[in-house]
């Protein structure tokens, strides 16, 4: 089989760019929290690089996307395992113009950076050590399974004929699900819903946002495979959703407040380029503005409403912004999905007048939520009972900064830090 060098540059270059959205993350994330929980908040994110990567090599991609194993499309064998079988010479199952490892690494960084989302929900008061061991359990209880039922070949969703193009299921829903779940079994930081939580850093959580919103280009135009026609689809698609959900927030926030902010504006990029994501490479571009100008007071309404209700702490909203918009992306999809865009996907959504994708796509909700939410739930419940899970109330005080890294983000500051 001869390559293509474009697909290869393409995919190697979105490899990348999809890589740099981890630590984009930590720093949007630590913009949001307070100054003592910075350095944590980011090694919170940035650990997930290293055990990730080694966990993928040994056996992740292998259960991801490895012959189906027992028949029933839930997880994959262990004939890949430490890469056997996947050649930087020889491509995979999966793409045909780039070798089978160029595909297991853009993989990889999606991998990645999902359970960088989860720990967001967690911020603040879970130790260090209890969150290594839940995001290892994590990832070989729920985003292998989810990525080998929605992608692999012989998948379990992927059989109903759902269509996911970059990761609505697999990484926007399995994390905001997840966080949520995490979060209330893991209870709420001290005085949480008596004093304020305030951004320490919003230049930094802008930067971090800008970081996420470059390397989405990649994370959904990359999903196409090759430097191709459908890549153009995905990124064009993004560019729109993503802008017209920003806008959309600043409306919010001017008729409700009369003015805008930085945070809403960014807050309202980013849900807009998570609700395109499982859909980006199947509806129109007129359905582009529509997916993003509709997601924002959907999240607006959960962060304003539902969680001040429920009273869970999903410290940074991994659940309000990837969670929601990621259900609302895929029902989404199935409204506004085109057989003549996307073959992959086997009928048109219910806009176009086919019931059977949008049916398809509201099923593989309905595992998804369940899954993820039970799986979490398992892991979380277990950790409670075998290891101490949060830090002290004294060392919550002291910031966790200090008390797991002996480390301070501003060495220099001598105030008051709440």
């Amino acid at each position: 089989m001869m390559f293509n060098s474009g697909d290869i540059a393409f995919i190697a270059i979105c490899s990348m760019l999809v890589f740099f959205m981890t630590p984009g993350l930590g720093l949007f994330y630590a913009g949001m929290v307070r100054r003592k929980n910075a350095i944590n908040t980011i090694m919170s994110v940035m650990f997930c690089c290293g055990l990730a990567t080694v966990m993928w090599f040994v056996f992740g991609y292998s259960l991801s996307f490895g012959p189906d194993a027992g028949g029933f499309g839930v997880i994959g064998n262990l004939s890949n395992v430490f890469f056997h079988g996947v050649s930087a010479t020889e491509p995979g199952p999966y793409a045909s113009t780039i070798p089978g490892a160029l595909y297991a690494v853009f993989q990889l960084v999606f991998c990645i950076v999902t359970p960088a989302i989860v720990v967001g929900s967690l911020s603040g008061r879970m130790k260090f050590s209890a969150l290594f061991v839940f995001v290892t359990a994590w990832l070989i209880l729920v985003y292998y399974p989810m990525a080998h039922m929605v992608w692999s070949k012989g998948g379990l969703i992927a059989g109903l004929g759902a269509v996911d193009f970059a990761g609505g299921y697999v990484i926007e829903i399995s994390s905001g699900i997840s966080g949520l779940v995490a979060c209330i079994i893991l209870g709420t930081r001290k005085g949480y819903g008596i004093q304020s939580y305030h951004p320490h850093n919003i230049p930094l959580f802008v930067i971090g946002g800008g970081i996420l919103w470059v390397g989405w280009f990649a994370f959904n135009g990359g999903s196409a495979l090759g430097a191709n026609e459908l890549a153009v689809q995905a990124i064009v698609n993004t560019m729109i959703a993503s802008a017209a959900a920003m806008l959309s927030w600043m409306l919010i926030e001017t008729v409700l407040y009369k003015k805008v902010t930085v945070m809403g504006a960014m807050t309202g990029s980013i849900v807009g380029l998570v609700a395109i994501t499982p859909g980006a490479g199947f509806v129109p571009f007129e359905a582009a503005l529509f997916i993003g100008g509709i997601v924002s007071p959907i999240c607006f309404f959960f962060l304003s409403k539902v969680k001040e209700k429920f009273a869970y702490d999903d410290a940074l909203d991994a659940f309000g912004c990837h969670g929601i918009s990621g259900i609302w992306g895929v029902i989404a999809t199935g409204l506004f999905a085109k057989t003549a865009i996307n073959p992959v996907a086997q009928w048109n959504g219910l806009f176009f007048g086919d019931t059977k994708l949008f049916n398809a796509q509201m099923m593989a909700l309905g595992i998804s939520v369940i899954y993820s939410a039970v799986m979490t739930g398992a892991i979380m419940l277990i950790l409670k009972k075998v290891m101490t899970i949060r830090v002290s109330p004294e060392e919550e005080a002291l910031g966790l900064d200090i008390s797991e890294h002996s480390e301070s983000a501003y060495p220099a500051f001598s105030g008051i830090d709440q």
